[in-house]
């Protein structure tokens, strides 16, 4: 598959074939599904919590008389049906943590990755330069590649002054190629990689 090829300073130098995983129809699509529902629902705290009645404080004491006011009948002030009782099937603290099986997650993220090479979604620098060592330059050199849209940046290691360069552009994000996940792939418009970082990118769908 061929993807756009770049130079150190964001030159279209023409396109070259890397050997990225093939996906037939819709295999591999369950997987991706699956994985990003289950990474969505690990980052959830699960910690919302509402009190029943048993839990709010007083209620040792009936609110008014049975008969006599023309209103319903109440035991209790920690009724749910007065003001300041308790709440009916409100949420209380979970683990709404799945698991992902390794080949599930490996499936998941060659698929990702297939179908953004096949959308032309990714583009492959030399390597960055080490003089984008100002946010100005990193973002001229990424408005060369990709004018517009959100770009994710992957690299094998960052340099922390390529770090600082990029961390004050809103529409660019950076991660290291061993942690990329499916739900980063899906996550961008335009992902920027090195020559280098693909490299072992392939390697962890192989």
């Amino acid at each position: 598959m061929k993807l756009n090829f770049y130079n150190q300073e964001g030159v279209l130098l023409g396109d070259r074939e890397y050997n990225i995983p093939v996906f037939e129809e819709d295999r591999g699509i369950a997987a991706v599904k699956f994985t990003i529902e289950a990474m969505r629902a690990n980052m959830r705290q699960g910690n919302a919590s509402t009190k029943t009645r048993s839990d709010v404080r007083g209620g040792g004491k009936k609110p008014f008389r049975q008969k006599g006011t023309g209103r319903a009948r109440q035991g209790s002030n920690r009724s749910p049906l007065m003001p300041g009782g308790g709440i009916v099937f409100g949420p209380h603290p979970r683990d709404y943590h799945k698991k992902v099986n390794k080949k599930v997650k490996k499936l998941a993220l060659a698929r990702s990755l297939y179908d953004c090479a096949d959308e032309l979604l990714i583009s492959v620098v030399d390597q960055f330069s080490e003089n984008l060592k100002k946010t100005r330059e990193f973002a001229t050199f990424i408005e060369k590649i990709f004018p517009t849209g959100n770009v994710l940046v992957m690299d094998v290691v960052f340099e922390d002054t390529l770090a600082h360069a990029m961390c004050n552009i809103e529409r660019i994000s950076m991660i290291d190629v061993a942690s990329v996940n499916a739900l980063d792939l899906k996550s961008y418009d335009h992902f920027l990689v090195s020559e280098v970082g693909f490299t072992q990118l392939l390697e962890r769908v192989r």
